[in-house]
C-alpha cells in the first residue's frame, strides 16, 4: 500500500521539524496513541489502539528516524505487532518546504499488512489509512498553530 499527499502548514519549516520531533505533540496528533516514547534521537516506541472494519487491535511498535537530511527532508521505518490482528511495517519519506512563513510538508509512505487486517481487503486497509493520516495532519496543524501563536 501507498500513500502520498501534502499539506500546508501555516508555521516556519524549523517549527514544523521541531514539531515533527516531539513526542508531545505526537501523541496527541496519532490517532489512537495511548503512548509514544522518545527512547534516543533517532528512536521511538509506541503503542497505538486501531479500528479496522471490524477489527480492533492494539499495535506496539518502533519507529527509525533518519535525519540526514533534516530540516529539509527526513525519513522514518517502522514496524508495529497488533497480536492476532496482525503486524504492520513500513516507512515514509518527508519533505518541508518553506514558503512566505508557511511550510508545505510533502510525504510518501509504503507499508505492509499482514494477519486479520491483511485479510480485510486492500480498499478497505487503504480508506482507512488516508482517514488516519488526514486525521493526523489535521490535528497536526492545529497543534503546531497554537505552538507557534
Amino acid at each position: 500500500m501507498e500513500l502520498n499527499d501534502q499539506v500546508t502548514i501555516n508555521a516556519p519549516k524549523a517549527v514544523v521539524y521541531a514539531a515533527l520531533n516531539d513526542p508531545e505533540i505526537l501523541r496527541q496528533c496519532i490517532p489512537g496513541c495511548e503512548e509514544l516514547i522518545k527512547n534516543s534521537e533517532t528512536e521511538l516506541e509506541a503503542k497505538v489502539v486501531l479500528k479496522v472494519g471490524p477489527v480492533k487491535a492494539r499495535f506496539s511498535g518502533t519507529v527509525e528516524l533518519d535525519t540526514s537530511g533534516a530540516p529539509d527532508a527526513f525519513s522514518l521505518t517502522g514496524q508495529g505487532n497488533g497480536g492476532p490482528a496482525g503486524h504492520a511495517k513500513g516507512g515514509a519519506d518527508v519533505t518541508l518546504v518553506e514558503t512566505d512563513g508557511k511550510t508545505v510538508l510533502t510525504y510518501q509512505a509504503k507499508a505492509e499488512i499482514t494477519g486479520k487486517l491483511a485479510q480485510l481487503g486492500s480498499r478497505l486497509i487503504q480508506g482507512t489509512a488516508k482517514k488516519l493520516a488526514a486525521s493526523f495532519f489535521q490535528k497536526f496543524a492545529e497543534v503546531v498553530d497554537n505552538v507557534d501563536a
